[in-house]
């Protein structure tokens, strides 16, 4: 059970630190080249129009990375007004509201505030605008061309041809379909068939394509010397599937 335990908590500790990873990958850093601090005679005024104008900014180019400020000097100047005593700073150029948690245990090293926070919290860099997606619809068509290999068979002879032998009694049956052709055939309903499964809800264009006379056949034997049979008459075809999908523009 202990180990159990220790297990967990490591497994727990990692996926934290793996998190804040991820949120601190996604942090953008200020960009310090056009930065200038709040030009004063007086230093804490200095100090606090420039951290009211931007905090997070004034903390990374004005100390971190400039040195214009220091840690202490900071701190001082802006400690008496903390958020947490709802007291306010109105610069010139914006509103100081007070350091964060975070931002107090950078300054002061530890001695206020808390430690370990990721450095995106403590310099408070902007989050990277989500981009609205945009989408719009585009119709995907796929010609499907006659081939041996696709065809429609439509149905067979209402009348049976009958003989001494198979051939016989397909060629009887064969007959009966000529003189008796079916109804007209749904030969879309294969096109159909063929184009759905793809994920392709449309067909259009549906056609059959002559082709050469071929025959298919029901064979019934009911006697050693006696065949019945139907006929009937496949087709090639041909179709357009079509589909409507959104895409990114």
């Amino acid at each position: 059970m202990p180990r159990l335990f220790i297990t967990g908590i490591v497994l727990l500790l990692l996926l934290g630190v793996g998190y804040g990873i991820t949120q601190a990958a996604r942090a953008i850093p200020w960009d310090c080249s056009d930065w200038q601090a709040f030009a004063h005679d007086d230093r804490p005024t200095a100090i606090l129009e420039s951290l009211a104008e931007n905090r997070g900014k004034t903390l990374y180019c004005g100390i971190d990375q400039s040195d214009t400020f220091s840690k202490a000097e900071t701190w001082a100047a802006g400690k008496d007004r903390n958020e947490r005593d709802d007291t306010i700073y109105s610069g010139e150029r914006g509103i100081f509201r007070g350091f964060i948690a975070a931002q107090e245990g950078w300054l002061t090293d530890g001695e206020s505030g808390v430690t370990g926070v990721s450095i995106d919290r403590i310099f408070e860099f902007p989050r990277e605008k989500k981009k609205r997606r945009r989408y719009k619809t585009v119709i995907i068509e796929v010609a499907i061309p006659a081939d041996p290999s696709r065809l429609a068979y439509g149905p067979l002879s209402s009348g049976f041809g009958q003989g001494s032998s198979q051939t016989e009694a397909r060629s009887f049956a064969e007959t009966a379909y000529n003189q008796s052709p079916p109804a007209a055939i749904d030969w879309p309903a294969a096109a159909t068939a063929y184009c759905r499964p793809p994920r392709y809800p449309r067909v259009l264009d549906s056609a059959i394509v002559p082709a050469p006379e071929t025959w298919y056949y029901n064979d019934l034997l009911t006697g050693p010397t006696f065949y019945r049979s139907k006929a009937g008459k496949p087709r090639q075809w041909t179709a357009t599937c079509e589909k409507k999908v959104r895409r990114r523009r």
